[in-house]
């Protein structure tokens, strides 16, 4: 396959306009301080998994209107102090499924916090919390529902789970409040920029390829996937063109990634048609702390795939070093 998007000597200068509305943050203060009037009320239920080596507890905390969320949360079996912690949220349509899949943190040495996503689960994973959220006429998916207003908006509730599953993790006393990061593919992704600019507990963040970014440019080049929803929404409301684009740039990750000053690691492939490497540099290119990019020239939306791991890895044991206590 060739490659669709502007050649990499462009991407890594594209830094394109922002559209952003003057209430941006006050929009986010008071979403989360809505939030804020529920009690996060986070209870952490042992769950057997079958696995000696792990502690695995299965989660409920108040995300958004104070809606039960469910996640998991993973720890090292042994341990003799409190652990960082990586909060980790799911790919587009998938669920927190079991504590068995997500081994990786807690074998590393780290506790691991999974945040289901709400209405979400049934597509390529399982998962439990439903979404009570209100919405109008939409496309199949999630990404254009209640796209007529910021207030209404999907992603607004579920930004705002990802925000509170941070205050989660931090309740738990295996976790060491201090030191917890953020990460996810793809939605997962983009959700951990946005939790890292919007909560002042994260100390870095590693978005894979991430979804949620520069809404605009990707709906113009993106044939596949998610954003082709906004699309088939526009082809038919012929007249909510300027408003759908409005709302989105409530929660595009370029705006997000404009306010965050801790440390990242991103990656990209640049043969990705679901999140096209230019959406992904340009977050990227506005983010507002230190740094880095990890490019796959010849991988689509799988980005690095298991390689990438222990590139997340390496970075994780820099940087909770660096923060530790």
């Amino acid at each position: 396959m060739a490659v669709f998007d502007y050649p990499l000597e462009e991407l890594v200068a594209y830094r394109p306009e922002r559209r952003e509305e003057p209430d941006f943050d006050e929009f986010w203060r008071r979403t989360l301080a809505e939030a804020s009037a529920f009690p996060l009320d986070p209870r952490f239920v042992p769950y057997e998994a079958g696995l000696p080596r792990v502690e695995a507890f299965d989660l409920q905390f108040a995300g958004h209107a104070g809606q039960a969320v469910r996640g998991w949360l993973v720890l090292p079996r042994e341990r003799t102090r409190a652990l960082p912690c990586v909060v980790e949220y799911v790919g587009y349509g998938g669920g927190r499924a079991f504590p068995w899949d997500w081994l990786l943190w807690s074998a590393a040495g780290y506790a691991h916090l999974v945040m289901d996503s709400r209405g979400q689960g049934s597509t390529w994973s399982p998962g439990d919390t439903s979404d009570a959220g209100p919405t109008g006429p939409s496309a199949p998916g999630y990404l254009t529902r209640g796209i007529e207003s910021p207030q209404t908006y999907y992603y607004r509730r579920l930004m705002t789970d990802a925000v509170r599953a941070v205050e989660a993790a931090a309740a738990h006393p295996a976790v060491d409040p201090g030191r917890i990061a953020v990460t996810g593919g793809s939605q997962g992704g983009g959700l951990c920029i946005a939790a890292a600019a919007l909560s002042q507990r994260v100390r870095f963040l590693m978005p894979e390829v991430p979804f949620l970014c520069h809404y605009r440019r990707a709906v113009d080049v993106s044939e596949e996937g998610p954003y082709a929803e906004v699309a088939s929404y526009l082809r038919v409301h012929r007249d909510r063109v300027e408003e759908a684009f409005r709302t989105l740039s409530y929660f595009d990750g370029v705006n997000f990634a404009s306010r965050t000053r801790v440390p990242a690691l991103y990656s990209v492939g640049l043969l990705d048609l679901v999140c096209p490497p230019s959406t992904v540099y340009a977050t990227y290119n506005w983010h507002a702390g230190p740094k880095e990019m990890r490019v796959y020239p010849f991988n689509g939306h799988e980005g690095g795939g298991t390689f990438h791991v222990r590139e997340r890895l390496a970075f994780a044991a820099a940087h909770f070093g660096a923060c530790g206590r």
